[in-house]
């Protein structure tokens, strides 16, 4: 199937500190391609993989479950690795997840984490259901676009298949067991009114990982995808602040071009 038109990845090559960006469940790079954009004409190298089964239609996204996602952002993460001094990740929702998970498992080879709106768990009574609704329907009613800022779209799926929903809320329970085994600087922003994954979720992260260094700011006029809401330029500066404090060799880089 061909990609949704803006929902395609996003790589730069910039210089020495590398930035990897983790996009939300059902959403596409488009959701984080105005942030990586942001950090790419900063002089930064840039990675915005799709995740599987995501930017194209939600029939793609029925056969993927949380393996397929990690492996994606696992392998764009060895990447950066091999080519930078010092690298980041970022992420948006199911995207901070897979950022949580990726610092618990790499440890000190990663510099520090930016989280906005991480989720943490599925909330109400419908996630008890799941295995075995997953067997009888097949979809329920999608989550994108959660934008305070008028016309401001978020491209992801009408709908939320459940298999890949069942997967989601495993991968949830795990990584909240692997939280201690966070220890990276976090950058944590979150909005008040979201309406998609609600600040206890904010909470609950700051409560169970083990870093010191940590950052949490609350983003007052945005919406669950703040990164295309009214807060998104406060998301990019506060970012690029994070990784100037700990990676200072990134202001020396200058501006560059291209994308």
């Amino acid at each position: 199937m061909p990609v949704l038109p803006g929902a395609e990845p996003y790589r730069h090559e910039g210089g020495e500190v590398g930035v990897l960006l983790c996009h939300g469940f059902t959403g596409s790079p488009q959701s984080l391609r105005p942030w990586a954009q942001y950090l790419a004409e900063r002089g930064l190298t840039v990675s915005l993989p799709l995740l599987p089964g995501h930017g194209t239609r939600w029939e793609d996204m029925q056969v993927t479950g949380w393996q397929d996602w990690y492996a994606e952002v696992d392998r764009e993460l060895r990447g950066l690795l091999e080519r930078c001094a010092r690298v980041f990740v970022f992420g948006l929702s199911m995207g901070g997840t897979l950022t949580l998970r990726l610092a618990a498992k790499h440890g000190d080879a990663i510099s520090g984490i930016v989280l906005v709106n991480p989720a943490n768990k599925l909330h109400g009574l419908s996630p008890y259901a799941l295995p075995v609704a997953r067997h009888l329907v097949r979809t329920t009613k999608g989550i994108a676009s959660d934008i305070a800022k008028e016309g401001s779209v978020e491209i992801g799926y009408d709908r939320v298949p459940l298999h890949a929903a069942h997967s989601m809320r495993v991968f949830f329970r795990m990584v909240d067991a692997e939280l201690p085994q966070v220890t990276q600087p976090l950058l944590l922003l979150h909005s008040p009114r979201d309406h998609v994954v609600p600040p206890a979720d904010s909470a609950r992260v700051l409560s169970r990982v083990s870093s010191t260094d940590v950052t949490e700011i609350l983003l007052e006029q945005s919406y669950h995808v703040a990164t295309l809401d009214h807060d998104a330029d406060r998301i990019f500066e506060e970012s690029h602040a994070f990784i100037g404090r700990l990676a200072p060799s990134v202001g020396m880089e200058g501006t560059a071009s291209g994308g």
